[in-house]
């Protein structure tokens, strides 16, 4: 039975891995519905695997520093309501908590597919007195939206292509204008509309942040590599390898990148990413000690 479980989840990661490479990669609309879908199969076999486990699967208990309370958020896409609605609940929560050192963590993807990019940017810049420290990190989109921000064009279509176009539609601000420029006059005018603080609040965007037992990246880590020695790329891009092992990686690993109708609570990962820009549902998860609880904004 324990082989028959085994082979099924690799059966699963084989048609899913096809799948993904007749679309290309790095198709992020098409990654995400089929990891949705793939979660869900793996979420069935999951369930009726626990049925298999001994004893000796019990739950690592992971900690934070005393004294400390951690705020990390998921993925934004540009919906400044649910940002500004989330850090009002983030607020009364740790009003309520005794502390020493209030921590926010933004996930990355601030950027694309919603309506207000340019504000989320604004307001994610305007948090270092709210917090007594805010780290942001990189997820794919800002790669993306800084590589079209050079000037070139085929980074401007491919970041236009997965959600971009709503970014530069945010800062540009002019439906018209923008709806009757080209590829080549965009390249242009984009980087021309965006502030230069912005810019550099982006790419002062990290890849991975620690504390206690936790380990907060966009997208996930590679199983088999210790987590200094991991690549950005991955950091920020990898998927299917790291949503589908069971493996320990020395922290609990929080992340974002893939959607989830819900928290994804496992051994080894928590999956925070709960789709606001499709689902209105924004989350956060707060952390201290050993508890663990979820805020979420909602429109």
């Amino acid at each position: 039975m324990v082989e028959f479980v085994a082979s099924s989840f690799k059966a699963i990661d084989r048609w899913f891995g096809q799948m993904n490479s007749v679309k290309g990669h790095r198709d992020d609309r098409v990654s995400d519905s089929l990891a949705f879908s793939k979660q869900g199969l793996h979420r069935f076999m999951g369930i009726f695997s626990r049925f298999l486990r001994g004893p000796d699967s019990a739950r690592i208990e992971r900690t934070l520093p005393p004294g400390v309370l951690v705020y990390a958020v998921g993925d934004i896409h540009g919906r400044d309501d649910l940002f500004a609605q989330l850090l009002d609940r983030i607020d009364r929560d740790r009003g309520e908590r005794p502390h020493e050192q209030c921590i926010l963590i933004l996930l990355g993807d601030l950027v694309d597919r919603g309506p207000d990019s340019d504000q989320v940017v604004e307001r994610a810049l305007s948090l270092s007195s709210r917090f007594d420290r805010v780290h942001h990190l990189i997820g794919n989109h800002e790669e993306c939206m800084l590589g079209a921000l050079t000037g070139d064009i085929s980074a401007l279509r491919y970041f236009s292509r997965i959600g971009g176009d709503a970014t530069i539609r945010s800062y540009i601000n002019d439906d018209t204008r923008y709806g009757d420029a080209s590829f080549e006059e965009l390249a242009e005018l984009f980087p021309a509309h965006v502030p230069a603080a912005h810019i550099a609040f982006l790419k002062r965007g990290e890849d991975m942040v620690r504390y206690g037992d936790y380990a907060f990246v966009h997208a996930g880590v590679r199983p088999g590599v210790p987590l200094e020695s991991q690549k950005p790329s991955d950091l920020r891009w990898i998927r299917d390898d790291f949503l589908s092992t069971s493996t320990d990686f020395g922290a609990l690993i929080v992340h974002g990148h893939t959607i989830s109708d819900q928290v994804e609570m496992r051994p080894n990962r928590i999956g925070i990413d709960t789709g606001a820009y499709c689902s209105g549902a924004l989350t956060a998860l707060g952390l201290e000690g050993t508890d663990r609880w979820v805020l979420q904004a909602y429109c």
